[in-house]
């Protein structure tokens, strides 16, 4: 079987949770193509090392320009903070490297674009994780929305809520500053609701959007130890928080439906709270990726005195991807989302096809997400052009 050759750029929780999906997925799923861990790319030598050791991964570099330059390595991997993204991309596509990316795509629109631009002009495969697309509950509400069993949609409303940065003694990370973030969970979480919602509904073409930021400055992160949704620094030193807390939208989608997205991280008891509501005519779909292995299923089509929200567990071999797991009823997790994102990245090169979402679909989700931010900024509607 001919090898993918991997670098990838980056190897904190996304590393991990990349690393993982690489090498779980030809243990699952029958792919056209073996991907081999190759070479793992950090700023640090010594805790780079170990994250190669413990997920064997054959090689560790320092410098990322070095890895683009190899002419065995066939993707990269970018799992780095926002505001490399730019940089990474457009320099591996010049390389003719293949791109599997995390999200949000860049830091703002322009960059976005220039990277699909870029993926288009050299004609590499280039995909974009919104792993949340790859849940099977929400694979079947958007073959439930395909198959007509809502009928016409009427209206969406997003909500990805966290609460991690609630304690005003957090540090100012990366994650705080729109020179290194682009924005808050404006960009970070509700980037993941603004593809689904793409996905499931359409294309949206005006934006009407409110951003706050509760807390307007923290601790310098200065002697930080920082792990996924945790951080602590001894700095007495404070510095200006530049991206928002909260943000919520309201937008008309292309197809005549209306939504609603709030994102925040100061969502106290939410850890992860990803849902999606959809209303037709015909019926409703409700998703909360808290029961990621369930959808919720109204239809008017029922007799009245059977109508009710069902719950649906999406375990059964028919759903997407379910039967290369384990038997009915047997639930899957966060990590598989991960490992679908690779098969479907994997696939598209057998099939001669581009893998979903990818760069084009991330240029379209930041044209949203910067509409909202502008529209915060002057209190007008924006009407997205083409």
């Amino acid at each position: 079987m001919k090898k993918l050759n991997i670098g990838m750029i980056g190897f904190g929780f996304m590393g991990k949770a990349h690393s993982n999906a690489f090498k779980s997925a030809p243990n699952f799923f029958d792919l056209p193509y073996e991907p081999k861990l190759k070479v793992v790319c950090g700023r640090h030598k010594e805790p780079l090392q170990d994250f190669a050791n413990k997920w064997e991964w054959e090689e560790i570099e320092t410098d990322w320009s070095n890895v683009l330059e190899r002419d065995d390595i066939d993707i990269i991997d970018i799992c780095v903070p926002t505001h490399l993204h730019h940089e990474i991309a457009i320099a591996a596509s010049k390389a003719g490297k293949h791109i599997f990316c995390e999200k949000p795509h860049a830091l703002n629109f322009e960059q976005s674009k220039e990277m699909y631009e870029a993926v288009i002009v050299s004609g590499v495969k280039h995909y974009l994780n919104h792993n949340y697309r790859k849940c099977p509950a929400v694979m079947l509400a958007k073959q439930f929305i395909d198959e007509g069993k809502i009928g016409r949609i009427f209206q969406w409303r997003g909500a990805y809520l966290q609460d991690w940065i609630i304690d005003p003694n957090f540090p100012l990370t990366w994650h705080l500053r729109k020179e290194t973030a682009g924005a808050g969970p404006q960009n970070d979480l509700n980037s993941h609701s603004v593809d689904l919602a793409r996905y499931l509904v359409g294309e949206i073409k005006s934006v009407m959007g409110l951003t706050t930021t509760f807390i307007k400055e923290r601790p310098l992160a200065e002697g930080v130890e920082e792990k996924a949704f945790s951080a602590t620094s001894t700095s007495k030193k404070m510095g200006k928080v530049t991206v928002d807390d909260a943000a919520s939208m309201l937008v008309e989608f292309e197809n005549g439906a209306i939504g609603s997205f709030e994102a925040s991280r100061f969502a106290n008891g939410r850890k992860n709270y990803n849902s999606f509501e959809i209303y037709g005519d015909k019926g409703s779909l409700i998703f909360n990726l808290e029961r990621m292995n369930e959808i919720q299923f109204f239809s008017k089509e029922d007799p009245s005195y059977a109508q009710g929200f069902r719950t649906i567990l999406v375990t059964e071999a028919e759903h997407p991807y379910i039967k290369n797991w384990w038997p009915p009823g047997h639930i899957i997790g966060y990590e598989h989302e991960f490992i679908h994102s690779v098969v479907e990245f994997i696939n598209s090169f057998a099939e001669n096809k581009l893998a979903e979402p990818n760069f084009y679909d991330g240029m379209k989700v930041m044209q949203v997400l910067e509409a909202g931010l502008e529209s915060s900024r002057t209190g007008k509607k924006i009407i997205l052009s083409e």
